[in-house]
């Protein structure tokens, strides 16, 4: 399947995401009610639905996307990439930029593919259900909806080390040490955004923290195509054109 995609017709994406209400309390009082019982899939006999809350921003009915970095090969001989992050307080905002970048990406790249690390069980779902939630519509190239499984353009990387093999989970930070690609994860990681963007208002540095990760999934999926990593002098960030 890699033999026959054009790395600069991929474009390499991850999110950021944090409970939608700062604490548990300040949540309505009828999510709060959902919340419990969603919770209880999952959390202790001695926890309560509050203790629990931090796990809140990764399902995307009690939580939102505060950034979104994509990253897309410009040139080649050698290799140039390009960042870019949408972000911000307000999703919709984020969504509405990330959608319109998405349309334009794909009239300009015919057979443009998505690719992130476990974006199929968080990232591309996540986006879209966010999407749905904020009234947008979700752009072709990540709408999957009666699509026959080669229709599909949501490249995995996770789902492609995987090989078949569904027993287990591999973080981003792992595959990249087992294949010698510098970590990502050399400051902050996601447990942590949540406390960053509400307590510390940080959100510049969870943005430097996202690109990171678009940065090391394009070196994995080049490293599983065969290719030449990209340098990191010939890494920038810009305005999407």
């Amino acid at each position: 399947m890699l033999d026959n995609i054009r790395v600069e017709d991929v474009l390499f994406l991850d999110i950021e995401t944090v409970p939608v209400a700062e604490t548990f309390e300040m949540l309505e009082p009828g999510m709060q009610k959902l919340w419990d019982k969603k919770s209880k899939n999952f959390r202790t006999a001695e926890q309560t639905a509050n203790d629990a809350y931090e796990r809140a921003g990764i399902y995307s009915e009690f939580g939102k996307i505060i950034c979104i970095s994509v990253g897309y090969i410009k040139e080649k001989d050698p290799y140039a990439l390009r960042l870019k992050s949408f972000y911000g307080d307000d999703e919709k905002v984020i969504l509405n930029e990330f959608s319109a970048m998405l349309s334009k990406f794909s009239k300009s790249n015919r057979e443009s593919l998505l690719c992130a690390h476990n974006g199929k069980e968080f990232d591309y779902p996540y986006i879209a259900r966010r999407m749905i939630i904020n009234g947008i519509l979700i752009p072709e190239l990540l709408d999957n909806a009666g699509k026959k499984p080669w229709e599909v353009k949501l490249l995995d990387t996770m789902d492609l080390w995987k090989f078949g093999d569904y027993k287990n989970y591999t973080s981003l930070d792992l595959l990249t040490s087992v294949l010698g690609i510098p970590t990502p994860k050399d400051d902050i990681d996601g447990s942590m955004v949540a406390g960053i963007y509400y307590n510390e208002k940080d959100i510049e540095r969870i943005v430097r923290y996202c690109e990171k990760d678009v940065i090391a999934i394009v070196q994995v999926l080049l490293r599983f195509m065969g290719k030449p990593l990209v340098s990191t002098d010939r890494m920038e960030s810009v305005t999407f054109s």
